[in-house]
């Protein structure tokens, strides 16, 4: 990783470090004083409009310090999301080569047949168990899923013949029915092993072969094409979980009742809700992004600029279903379901944990539609690709219907009780 992205990690850090403790520094619980906060005036007189843009900015400051008060909502929107970063980040942030475990049995005595063992023993690619020393506990091994697979060197192996003197010998791979890819590989890697050994004593000539040239290009890594899947998820916790949770509980309380005593209009509430969501996302999003390039390496070549907006756009449009479900359910029991059946599939579908290119052609299609799949498809064409906004108008203009589609349900179902 660079200095220079070394310093806009810790300078972002920094920024949201100041914001938060400027915004929590005050202790009045926001409830208490919402009407309060609302209906007080500025010293200067102001239009209509600047009231307008008053009153939504009040609101802002009031869920911004609910939020950094709320232990829970900031374990659930920055601390929960690190942690699937961290599971992910171990599983592919390192450029880790494949590896089998196999059971080794050498039957021969033979000068090549202990040659090859040391061979297959310091291969990265195979992963010797040498506690095994029977084909019956390699059975129970394999069974159990222990190991992927058995080499077994007969007696012969590598034994001269009287009228040669070449070794000879037929390795035998056994494997169960679970692990036939992996024995497939091993058996291919054990056939380039033998090949280099046969040239030494047979010279043979190849008519046809094939040779492999570097590009110059540095490609994705499994991590960096995940890393966009993780965002989205935190986006879709975050802009769904949020007011789902939050909302329920504050009609329960009464606050929504008594915010709707003052002059602000669902349209100002809304706005004001959207506004603190998209800053908190993108402090959840910096601190991910910092994680991720100084842990896991991440290349992001893309335009930061670019990618916040996007990310601030993609939010607001995920947080309008959450203000949908939120707004219209009176209490948890009536949240949770709803919820569940929206979230579940576009966590599923939509490229969250597993490439979309994996599935069906037919569902790829389907799933091309849902409101998080240009979320995360933009994300990653921008950080991962270098795109920019211009570039993505398919994920935009699938972003703008669902945005106004989602929005005036939210509009018709929101309720203040």
């Amino acid at each position: 990783m660079s200095t220079t992205s070394i310093i806009w990690i810790v300078v972002a850090a920094l920024v949201a470090a100041r914001i938060a403790w400027r915004i929590t520094k005050k202790r009045k619980p926001a409830e208490a004083n919402a009407q309060k906060t609302t209906s007080a005036k500025p010293k200067k007189s102001l239009t209509p409009t600047q009231r307008k843009l008053y009153t939504i900015f009040a609101f802002v400051k009031i869920n911004t310090r609910r939020y950094f008060r709320d232990r829970t909502a900031i374990f659930f929107t920055i601390a929960f999301p690190l942690i699937f970063l961290f599971i992910f980040g171990g599983l592919f942030g390192k450029n880790t080569s494949v590896s089998f475990k196999v059971a080794l049995l050498d039957n021969s005595n033979a000068p090549y047949s202990q040659q090859l063992v040391k061979q297959l023993e310091s291969n990265d690619a195979i992963k010797v168990n040498k506690t095994i020393t029977t084909m019956s506990q390699a059975d129970d091994q394999m069974a159990h899923g222990t190991i992927d697979a058995t080499i077994v060197l007969p007696q012969n192996f590598g034994a001269v013949a009287k009228d040669s003197k070449i070794p000879t010998g037929n390795a035998t791979v056994y494997y169960t029915e679970n692990n036939a890819e992996a024995a497939q590989t091993l058996t291919s890697l054990l056939q380039a092993e033998f090949a280099g050994v046969n040239t030494q004593f047979v010279k043979t000539q190849t008519p046809f072969t094939v040779a492999s040239k570097q590009t110059g290009k540095a490609g994705l890594t499994q991590f960096d094409y995940t890393f966009s899947g993780l965002l989205g998820f935190s986006i879709l916790g975050l802009g769904i979980f949020g007011p789902v949770n939050t909302f329920p509980e504050l009609k329960k309380q009464g606050v929504l009742r008594r915010f709707h005593t003052t002059p602000i209009r669902v349209w100002q509430f809304f706005i004001a809700n959207v506004v603190t969501q998209a800053l908190i996302g993108l402090i959840t999003m910096v601190v991910m992004f910092g994680v991720a390039i100084a842990v896991f390496h991440l290349k992001v070549v893309g335009n930061y600029a670019e990618l916040a907006v996007f990310l601030a756009l993609s939010i607001g449009m995920i947080f309008g279903i959450g203000l949908a479900v939120g707004g219209w359910a009176q209490n948890e029991r009536q949240a949770a379901p709803l919820v569940n059946i929206i979230t579940f599939p576009m966590m599923f579908l939509s490229g969250t944990f597993f490439p979309r290119y994996l599935m069906p052609e037919f569902l790829q299609h389907i799933t091309n539609y849902l409101p998080l799949t240009p979320v995360i498809d933009g994300t990653r064409l921008i950080a991962t690709e270098g795109k920019g906004l211009l570039d993505l108008g398919p994920q935009l203009g699938i972003m703008g219907l669902w945005l106004i589609v989602i929005y005036a349900i939210a509009f018709r179902v929101f309720r203040w009780e």
